[in-house]
């Protein structure tokens, strides 16, 4: 799958010219959109077709600074699906190959009352796509 570019925006540094921390994790949910698109299933349609999917953790480290006008390259991953939870993986690369980020967002799948759901049996369609996905992309 192709990987999701971000060029860096000034409004995104800081006095000192470099990226907000902060800033990487809106990259992160950028990414996880575009990727969950790619694979048949949007934000959009994952809305209407009634799942939740809140983060329920993060976790990152960041390796090398980026600067407004740099482009950073994020490629997404499942690391772990067990059919409730989802755990992504994101690494971040700058225009020259060398890792600016990692990070992790995990997830859980909810039905519009807040209820757990369990994607095989109710929304066997997802469930299949990232399956799909993961088995494409084994390393």
């Amino acid at each position: 799958m192709d990987r999701y570019m971000h060029t860096v925006q000034y409004y995104e540094t800081d006095k000192m010219g470099i990226t907000h921390h902060s800033n990487y994790i809106r990259w992160m949910e950028e990414a996880r959109v575009d990727f969950l698109t790619k694979i048949g299933w949007s934000y959009d349609k994952l809305e209407s077709s009634g799942i939740v999917s809140p983060v329920i953790g993060l976790d990152c480290t960041y390796k090398k600074p980026t600067a407004f006008p740099d482009e950073v390259y994020v490629t997404v991953s499942i690391e772990e699906f067990k059919g409730v939870k989802l755990k992504i993986g994101y690494h971040m690369e700058n225009a020259k190959g060398e890792t600016v980020f990692e990070g992790h967002s995990m997830h859980c799948f909810l039905n519009e009352n807040g209820m757990p759901i369990k994607l095989a049996k109710e929304f066997p369609g997802f469930n299949a796509a990232l399956l799909k996905y993961m088995k494409d992309n084994q390393e």
